[in-house]
């Protein structure tokens, strides 16, 4: 089972999660603050993510996030980032 670990806050933890599940998805189901005015769509970039560790272990970009100028590393769209592995990300606040 994939690993996630979020540094946010000061803080970091680390939460199994399962292949497929989008980033956004597994804060979420963690406690983790993660902003996402979109409702996790892909129309708004407030769920970014600075990915630390772990970019092969993710979904490949899509359109959404190609559309919301998210196109350079370590940049990715949390609720549009699946994962397949171990990922380490950083949680961008606002």
């Amino acid at each position: 089972m994939p690993k996630v670990t979020f540094h946010y806050s000061g803080q970091i933890k680390t939460v199994d999660a399962a292949p497929g599940q989008t980033l956004l998805q597994i804060a979420l189901d963690n406690a983790i603050p993660m902003e996402h005015a979109c409702g996790g769509n892909g129309f708004c970039t407030t769920c970014m993510c600075h990915v630390k560790k772990g970019m092969e272990a993710l979904s490949p970009r899509n359109d959404r996030e190609e559309n919301m100028g998210v196109i350079d590393d370590p940049d990715r769209l949390s609720c549009q980032a699946q994962i397949q592995g171990d990922v380490e990300i950083e949680v961008v606040e606002y």
